[in-house]
């Protein structure tokens, strides 16, 4: 059996802190003044902002194309150096018990708000005024996914499709079994598990590179945002854009903040230890664009290697926190504007049905939407075309929908890594008092993961 190799095993971060770089060479001050000149650009000359979107498509087409090897290596070699293979199977059942927990209550958070607030009451839509043209892609695409699709399409075509394809489920599918086999075959395998370890460290200085491109991906994903859509757009919704927002902070303060205080840190130094990712999902509305980053960082602060290659792949198909806010409180609030009255019953069907859609929405831009849009075409008491009436700020709503879904991944890393007595306290409290202490993903601290 291979032995086991945890972030624990580093050394310890007791060294003097790294100089401060200057204002304006740290990456979250450079994606922050990059999303005001986005938004500038975007208000004063929108045409000029919507000729910027592949600027921001280019770059989280960028971080896809290496989340596949990230996720691959992270996995293999961290199962692969567990002593225990029956640690595998409990950590997965752990992950999935506190997945299923949270994102119910997400859920169940989003109704009691729009029936407390009722942000679509009083506009008396009539329902054939409304364009249902304008979201008939979004509802072929609902129809074309079930439930019985998403589970057989986790099983890939080949071995290697996952890493061409890039489908994270596939991709971890494929790590686990190979991982698992590593293990298994022990000392024989010593040189695979050696080759991929050693293949990590420049597959890491990747990601390092592709961040140095992060400011300009959120110009162009926010001057496309605010060009294409207009910052007066959202004011005829603004109750619900803001509903949403003060709900999703709410989640985050109070929920993930009582989880996090219950595990023993504060949900503040860690919102503040992953800042520069949360600026970049914020430009990009794209949590995508920063999973290698949480990877690494979720390791260096101490949580076991095998816990976050399971934990944050997993969360970003399974534990979308922010967009099962975002699918009740849509639903009720289209129920409202179209004066059609739900039952306790039909928001019970409707909190099970959004339980099962939810599962499998990629963390991508637009993957709320279609899956509200499976859950409405399921609800015989909604009327799918009541979409219309989201569409304008839908876009709006993608960043804290993105935002909510990768902090709420960062916080199970943690508190599943604690759960399975895999996490390194000493390490976490030192690196949230002092986030300099980790170094930029892809440097020489990689290597000793």
């Amino acid at each position: 059996m291979l032995p086991t190799i945890s972030p624990s095993s580093d050394p310890q971060p007791t060294a003097l802190p790294p100089l401060r770089a200057r204002w304006y060479k740290v990456l979250y001050i450079q994606v922050l003044i990059a999303i005001a000149i986005g938004i500038v650009l975007g208000h004063l000359w929108p045409h000029a902002g919507e000729a910027m979107k592949p600027l921001g498509d280019g770059f989280v087409k960028l971080v896809k194309m290496i989340i596949a090897p990230v996720i691959f290596l992270t996995v293999v070699t961290g199962i692969a150096g567990m002593s225990n293979m029956r640690a595998v199977g409990r950590i997965a059942g752990k992950t999935m018990v506190y997945f299923l927990c949270f994102s119910t209550l997400a859920l169940v958070i989003g109704l009691v708000v729009a029936n407390t607030i009722q942000p679509g009451a009083g506009m008396h839509i009539p329902l054939d005024s409304l364009d249902v043209g304008k979201v008939s892609s979004y509802v072929k695409k609902a129809h074309d996914s079930t439930i019985t699709g998403f589970i057989l399409n986790i099983i890939p075509d080949t071995l290697v499709s996952p890493l061409v394809t890039g489908d994270i489920l596939q991709v971890l599918f494929v790590a686990i079994l190979f991982g698992l086999s590593i293990s298994m075959v022990g000392d024989r395998a010593r040189p695979v598990f050696d080759l991929l370890t050693t293949i990590s460290v420049p597959v890491f200085k990747v990601v390092a590179v592709l961040m140095r491109a992060a400011p300009i991906g959120a110009f162009g994903a926010m001057a496309y945002t605010v060009g294409a859509y207009g910052i007066r757009s959202i004011g005829n919704l603004a109750a619900l854009v803001a509903t949403f927002y003060l709900t999703s902070l709410l989640f985050v303060l109070v929920v993930l903040g009582l989880v996090a205080r219950y595990n023993g840190f504060s949900i503040f130094k860690l919102l503040r230890f992953i800042k520069d990712e949360l600026l970049l999902v914020l430009g990009t509305s794209s949590s995508e664009s920063a999973l290698p980053s949480l990877m690494h960082k979720m390791e260096r602060a101490g949580c076991a290697k095998p816990v976050v290659g399971l934990v944050v792949p997993m969360g970003y198909s399974f534990n979308l926190d922010g967009t099962n806010i975002y699918m009740t409180l849509a639903a009720l609030f289209i129920a409202q504007a179209l004066d059609i009255h739900l039952t306790f019953g039909h928001q019970i069907m409707l909190l099970l049905v959004a339980m099962l859609s939810s599962k499998g929405a990629a963390g991508v831009t637009g993957a709320g939407f279609i899956t509200l849009a499976a859950t409405l075409t399921v609800v015989p008491e909604l009327p799918v075309e009541g979409m219309v009436l989201v569409l304008g700020v839908d876009r709006f709503m993608s960043e804290c929908r993105s935002l909510t879904n990768f902090t709420g991944n960062a916080v199970a890393s943690i508190v599943v890594s604690r759960w399975d007595k895999q996490l390194d306290e000493k390490r976490l409290h030192a690196v949230l008092d002092n986030p300099a202490l980790i170094d930029a993903p892809g440097d020489s601290a990689v290597a000793h993961a």
